[in-house]
């Protein structure tokens, strides 16, 4: 998509966004921001939360975000609106700590 080069900001919502939740900021990754991703229309939003390793999709309707999926942990997924491409969630997860003897 081309832009001005005195654009101030992309004014089109994307279709999908990934929220990757922060634990210090995953309040205003939940509620604040998801508010304004509604608002700017953005028509699915996956939160992905890598300390409990579960990925949650959401969907847009009549304004207002519906939970649609999730997986916790090392399943395979088809996660909408991308459910024709199988994910390994494993991929996206950083090693587990061996326990301690």
């Amino acid at each position: 998509m081309a832009t001005p080069p005195n654009a101030a900001a992309i004014e089109l919502a994307p279709d999908w966004i990934c929220e990757v939740i922060s634990p210090s900021t995953g309040g205003l990754d939940r509620i604040r921001k998801m508010r304004l991703h509604a608002k700017a229309g953005v028509r699915r939003a996956w939160q992905l939360e890598p300390l409990e390793r579960s990925l949650e999709v959401f969907r847009l309707e009549g304004g207002a975000w519906v939970a649609a999926q999730g997986w916790l942990g090392n399943e395979r997924v088809r996660a909408e609106p991308y459910d024709a491409i199988e994910l390994e969630l494993e991929a996206l997860w950083l090693p587990e700590a061996a326990p301690a003897p």
